[in-house]
């Protein structure tokens, strides 16, 4: 049965990657639409296609519904709603379209190939409807497609693609709505209630960081307010150091809006007093930059999602060594920076950002395994899973990327001694190593016996070695 409500407009306002009240805005400018008479009602979707994408894991999957059950109390109390529904996101959204005679739908853009697409669809067939459709630029602060090279092409470098970026006007933060005027009957909707982990058919086994848009600003109030952004420069490659934001998970779901986060960066300047201090929030501004420079990238070459940038990386002749993949994925490769940085992966749903680089390296550059499947393994790991920093830093390790200097190599071993200098991070993470000397722990090479002792791996391969063999396969691509 349909809502008959023909003399107010009825505004959609569909959530994907912005699940959040404040500085949203399709859902302001929803409300703006529909005016004081109008009706505005929150729609979030279920793809199965992404539920059972088989990379998705339980632990984001509740991440995620703790968002949304925040999400649909702050509707609630302002007035509305937030409906859900499971099915094919084109066909759902345009069945609850019709059922409400809905006049409006707003969505904000993302960038990855599969929503484009999907968006693309969807307006198509609203449109069809004869319902308006608008969107929005949400994910960065500047549209992909409105920064260019003097010549008119996409940045394929970061260094001058932040040097444009940070010079663009951003816009500022919309201010969360204090009212939100909903339907007047929810009776006989195609929607289902917030399903539980259980009914989607996972479990999760990690214990999560709070969620939701309230934590988010707590988040970004606590790093912005205080010395932590002032150190960022010095501290955020320390992995033992609370010397992060902690909000990659919340950019990744939406909870807190990008030109939030760059407005308390910019009031963050009035804390400055010393060029250490200037220099840390230079490098967090260029750290979002690096985050619209994938997302950039990756609007303009899709095939990123697929495969190497670099042609000679295309047919790389990768070593598909299943028992070295599992030991990496476990934590067991006898390298303890490696390990501790996969263990904190496995049981928190996080990895420090440094550490994550370094074990990109030793899987693909040590291992000589597909760096796409170290991505995948992030993608069904990471809270912060997102396609564009994902694959972008995964290409970066591996020497297929759009690097200028594509060939690094990280030493395990001196990536340790510099930035755990004295093992506090590696101890940690694999307690049956203490007792060792900090020298042990962080030379690479802890002693055999030392190892069986305390049911450590021995290391499964040899630096050095792998660091020559990669070097030269590289070489032979190359010519």
């Amino acid at each position: 049965m349909s809502i008959n409500n023909s003399q107010n407009e009825i505004a959609l306002v569909w959530h994907r990657r912005d699940l959040r009240i404040d500085d949203n805005p399709a859902l302001h400018e929803a409300i703006a639409e529909v005016g004081d008479h109008g009706r505005v009602v929150g729609l979030f979707i279920f793809d199965p296609d992404i539920l059972d994408d088989g990379v998705t894991e339980g632990s984001k999957v509740d991440f995620m519904l703790g968002c949304l059950r925040e999400l649909q109390a702050n509707y609630r109390r302002l007035g509305s709603d937030l409906l859900f529904m499971y099915g094919q996101p084109v066909s759902s959204i345009c069945e609850l379209a019709k059922s409400i005679n809905a006049t409006h739908v707003f969505f904000n853009q993302d960038v990855e190939p599969f929503a484009i697409k999907r968006d693309r669809d969807a307006k198509e067939a609203l449109q069809t409807l004869g319902i308006k459709v608008q969107s929005f630029i949400d994910i960065g602060l500047i549209a992909p497609d409105a920064i260019a090279t003097q010549a008119g092409e996409p940045y394929k470098v970061y260094t001058p693609f932040w040097r444009n970026w940070q010079s663009k006007p951003k816009s500022t933060p919309l201010d969360a709505p204090k009212q939100i005027k909903g339907l007047d009957h929810h009776e006989n909707l195609p929607t289902i209630p917030l399903p539980s982990l259980r009914e989607l058919k996972f479990i999760n086994d990690i214990t999560l960081p709070k969620f939701g848009e309230a934590a988010a600003l707590e988040l970004l109030t606590k790093f912005c307010d205080s010395n932590n952004i002032l150190r960022y420069q010095t501290e955020r490659d320390l992995p033992a150091h609370v010397g992060t934001s902690g909000l990659s998970p919340h950019l990744r779901f939406g909870t807190v809006g990008i030109r939030r986060v760059w407005a308390a960066a910019i009031a963050s300047e009035q804390l400055i007093r010393s060029e250490e201090d200037q220099q840390g929030v230079t490098t967090w501004k260029q750290e979002l930059a690096w985050r619209e420079f994938y997302q950039h990238v990756l609007f303009y070459f899709p095939e990123l999602a697929t495969g190497a940038y670099r042609p000679q990386m295309q047919n790389f002749p990768w070593e598909e060594d299943e028992e070295k993949f599992e030991a990496w994925c476990e934590g067991r490769t006898g390298y303890p920076i490696v390990d501790a940085a996969m263990r904190q992966l496995n049981q928190t749903g996080w990895m420090h950002n440094r550490c994550r680089m370094i074990v990109a390296s030793f899987l693909t550059k040590d291992l000589l395994i597909n760096w796409q499947w170290g991505e995948r393994y992030f993608m069904q790991k990471l809270l912060d899973g997102d396609l564009a920093a994902n694959n972008g830093g995964w290409q970066w390790s591996a020497s297929s990327g759009m690097d200028p200097k594509p060939l690094r190599i990280f030493n395990p071993a001196s990536q340790a001694r510099k930035y755990d200098p004295e093992g506090e991070y590696i101890l940690q993470w694999l307690p049956e190593l203490r007792g060792l000397t900090t020298a042990e722990l962080l030379s690479g090479n802890i002693p055999p016996h030392q190892c069986d002792r305390r049911q450590y791996a021995r290391p499964i391969v040899d630096h050095n070695t792998q660091q020559q063999k990669f070097k030269r396969l590289y070489q032979e691509c190359k010519s």
